[in-house]
């Protein structure tokens, strides 16, 4: 048979409890509920964390964008696909990050992939990633002509010993790039910003930070990991706290100059809707001038962790990511199943998106939960591991 891989790697996926398939949410707007098959269900697995998805100003930008602009850019950004709205977002990104300049992308994980094919067309480029970095950023690095290191996870000192040595080393090059992610996707917990950007400037390195779960979430007028500290280039996506899609890289001009010639993610690729920009532009507003969202994540999620059973095992956080670690891939689906049957919808994360033995429940808490809800979550989750 013609790539009898397939069923074989299909079954195998199968006996590990690592198998997936996809689910249909008929719900017209996420909200805090998912209808799964007629059943309706809390959603605990949304990355919709300030709940802005359906927004009506948001929703009204949208269709003012489509009145204007059309659904579709029509064309790649370097021919006739670059339109007003995308500028104007752009603008107003720029702003909100204080970075000088800012470039779109259909996707977060286009936008990875074309930053780290870009710079590590060099082969004299050295990359160095955090071991809990997103697949796309892993993915970019190594389909890259650059050398990659990777180090343990927030671990600074090892960090600094691999700059040190490639500072000393006869492959010595001022191409140095240190990557993260802002907040890390399965576990919830923030990179140590202030000292990667103090470790970056010592060793003349840029710092590169993936925020698409801190934007929106993390800092007073929700500017992510610029809050902390000056990044080099931010990437974050729009799908996920912003509410629309698509996604950005904030840099200075000389990179994005570059980007613009250089980068074959972007200059073959159809711009992003410009209706959807115009949308995100209005989402943007929202963001910075609603602190209250944040405010009551923070909240809730506090009630959260005081409402657990000791003996479950949660990732300390500052995010709307909370990940409860069980361990083997067959419990944690077991885990799962118990949830749903009680009326909460939280997915079983599983390797190889997370280590072996380290399966766990990722739980969302997001601007539309109420004190009600969480109540309920924790009572089930603390029934369901007893």
């Amino acid at each position: 048979m013609t790539f009898d891989f397939i069923r074989t790697d299909v079954e195998e996926q199968k006996t590990k409890f690592r198998y997936r398939q996809l689910v249909c949410n008929s719900m017209a707007s996420q909200g805090n509920e998912i209808v799964i098959k007629g059943k309706s269900y809390l959603n605990f697995s949304s990355n919709d964390y300030l709940g802005l998805n359906g927004h009506a100003q948001i929703n009204k930008a949208l269709q003012e964008g489509v009145d204007k602009f059309g659904t579709c850019a029509s064309s790649s950004s370097l021919v006739t696909g670059y339109h007003y709205a995308h500028q104007a977002l752009e603008e107003d990104i720029c702003q909100w990050l204080n970075k000088p300049k800012c470039l779109l992308f259909t996707s977060g994980f286009s936008a990875n992939l074309a930053l780290f094919h870009a710079l590590g067309k060099n082969e004299h480029s050295h990359f160095y990633l955090d071991k809990l970095s997103h697949a796309s950023m892993i993915d970019g690095a190594y389909q890259s002509k650059a050398k990659v290191k990777r180090f343990n996870h927030n671990d600074i000192d090892q960090l600094a010993r691999l700059l040190t040595r490639t500072d000393h080393s006869a492959l010595a090059s001022s191409n140095k790039l240190i990557a993260s992610e802002g907040v890390f996707s399965m576990d919830g917990c923030q990179a140590k910003v202030l000292q990667l950007a103090q470790l970056a400037k010592s060793h003349h390195a840029w710092l590169y930070l993936d925020d698409a779960h801190s934007i929106g979430v993390i800092g007073n007028k929700g500017q992510g990991s610029n809050s902390f500290a000056n990044i080099d280039i931010t990437m974050a996506t729009f799908g996920k706290a912003v509410a629309t899609s698509g996604a950005f890289l904030a840099c200075d001009e000389n990179l994005h100059e570059y980007l613009v010639n250089f980068s074959r993610h972007y200059i073959y690729s159809t711009a992003m809707s410009p209706a959807i920009a115009w949308a995100t532009k209005k989402s943007i507003a929202l963001i910075q001038a609603e602190h209250w969202r944040r405010e009551k994540i923070s909240e809730l999620s506090a009630l959260f962790g005081a409402l657990l059973a000791d003996n479950i095992e949660l990732v300390t956080t500052q995010s709307s990511i909370h990940a409860i670690i069980i361990g083997d891939e067959k419990k944690a689906l077991m885990v799962s199943e118990k949830l749903k049957s009680q009326g909460i919808w939280l997915t079983a994360i599983r390797p190889p998106t997370v280590a072996v033995n380290s399966s766990r429940l990722r739980v969302t808490i997001c601007a539309n939960h109420n004190t009600k809800d969480i109540k309920y979550l924790a009572e089930c989750i603390n029934k369901a591991i007893a």
